[in-house]
């Protein structure tokens, strides 16, 4: 991902109104107040823009801009993944004007007084990835598919763990989960999806306490970290991508008493698709992937067919797709997230 500092650059157009707040423009050199007729100027709003899974959004996201000739505002906090440093973000490119906000919220409730704003402000809003609890503001919301996505984490790290030799009623395997943020409607639906699958048809697997990492690798490394320390680990479900990683390192530091944890991550990161083909100590069994660059290329698709008055679908979602070592290279090239 370029630097906030470098792709402020780029749009010089707009220097002077975003110096304050270090905003991003891409996508073109025309400026938000001369957008005219089908020249659309959408704002992007996502969680920690540093985060691959984002990164890859971004490639959909400006490739689709481009080619429908849109001026795009790409902004989010690096590395953080809160409300708390979302809401100014958005506060500062509603203050542009945009003709459409697409937002990928970091909490379902906590944004929606700044979507509604919005809408009164006739700008059309748009749901990526997390969705809004009150989508009557909501015009299209694209998203993977995070129930599926969940039970195929469950069914993907009992079969690692081999569940029916190794966890049984008087010996129970303990599994932690890892997740950026339980108020996020993907990661909620993730893990909800997760432990249903987990009662239905593991009864001797152990959930603990869910680890909150905001989307920083080393908050998730040190938190399982505990877990090992305290618990005879069997399985680890990362959330997201950047729980799996944190999840890699903490059973890497662990040594022995690492050796037989199983891990299932969500996201095709490149380094986390290494870790599973590589094998060995602290290395995934299984990633659930996600299709990040559709994404980003289907909500400025359908919020240009919108703006242009054309019906579009309200919910579209994306299947996910299972990886695991064996799974073919070409496919697994095929699933990787690319970086901008």
């Amino acid at each position: 991902m370029k630097s906030r500092t470098w792709r402020l650059a780029q749009g010089a157009a707009l220097a002077s109104t975003l110096l304050a707040s270090s905003l991003a423009f891409v996508g073109g050199a025309s400026s938000v107040a001369s957008a005219a007729g089908k020249k659309y100027t959408i704002a992007f709003v996502v969680g920690a823009e540093a985060d691959p899974f984002f990164q890859s959004m971004y490639v959909g996201a400006h490739a689709e801009a481009l080619k429908l000739h849109v001026n795009l505002i790409w902004q989010g906090d690096p590395v953080d993944y809160s409300p708390a440093t979302q809401i100014p973000v958005v506060q500062q490119v509603l203050a542009l004007h945009p003709n459409a906000l697409v937002i990928a919220p970091t909490d379902t409730k906590a944004l929606n007084p700044y979507i509604a704003n919005a809408v009164k402000s006739h700008i059309k809003v748009f749901n990526v990835d997390s969705g809004s609890s009150y989508q009557k503001n909501i015009t299209a919301w694209v998203t993977g598919n995070n129930t599926q996505g969940g039970k195929a984490a469950a069914d993907a790290l009992a079969k690692a763990m081999n569940y029916a030799k190794t966890c049984t009623a008087s010996s129970k395997c303990s599994v932690a989960i890892g997740v950026s943020s339980l108020t996020t409607s993907t990661d909620a639906a993730r893990v909800a999806a997760f432990k249903a699958e987990v009662k239905a048809k593991y009864p001797n697997i152990t959930l603990l306490n869910d680890v909150v990492s905001q989307s920083q690798p080393s908050v998730a490394q040190s938190a399982f970290a505990q877990d090992i320390s305290a618990h005879h680990l069997a399985g680890i479900f990362a959330v997201d991508g950047t729980d799996a990683e944190g999840a890699t390192a903490a059973v890497k530091a662990s040594g022995a008493a690492g050796a037989k944890i199983k891990i299932v991550g969500y996201d095709a990161y490149a380094a986390n698709i290494a870790s599973m083909v590589a094998g060995g100590l602290g290395s995934l069994s299984a990633i659930i992937s996600q299709q990040p660059t559709l994404e980003g290329t289907l909500i400025i698709k359908y919020a240009v067919a919108a703006l242009n008055g054309h019906k579009v679908p309200h919910l579209q979602t994306l299947p996910n797709i299972t990886l695991t070592p064996t799974t073919p290279k070409a496919i697994l090239a095929k699933y990787q997230y690319v970086a901008s």
